[in-house]
């Protein structure tokens, strides 16, 4: 694994959007990590802490509300931002509650998505002009 690249936690149980979250993202140069709940994002955090979090709050076993309350509860959670993905139409609102920096109503459009984890995130070295 090439070091120096931003980390990205994608947390999603669908896996259509896991696999193009992650293309999208190592294209622009990103490393990504993929969790289907939040309790395999805890574990994958242990592992290696992200720089940036993509979070899809409706999910199984642990959901994106659960999983966000029990990373600011960690030390070396707390300060990790957090991107909301939701197909909600409060997504504002319920990124606010979970202390998200940002948020992206699914569908997405490509470029929100990357003007968001940029503006998230460092550049990677081998980023697109």
């Amino acid at each position: 694994m090439p070091e120096g690249r931003p980390l990205i936690l994608v947390v999603d149980d669908d896996p259509d959007i896991l696999d193009a979250l992650s293309e999208i993202l190592e294209t622009e140069g990103y490393e990504v990590d993929r969790a289907r709940h939040g309790q395999e994002a805890l574990s994958r955090i242990d592992q290696r802490r992200p720089d940036l979090i993509l979070l899809d709050l409706m999910m199984p076993v642990m959901d994106g509300w659960e999983f966000a309350h029990a990373l600011r509860r960690r030390e070396d959670g707390a300060h990790i931002p957090v991107v909301v993905l939701s197909a909600d139409r409060q997504a504002s609102a319920k990124a606010r509650v979970v202390g998200a920096r940002d948020f992206l109503a699914k569908p997405f459009e490509l470029n929100e998505l990357l003007r968001v984890v940029s503006d998230s995130v460092p550049q990677p070295p081998h980023a697109h002009a």
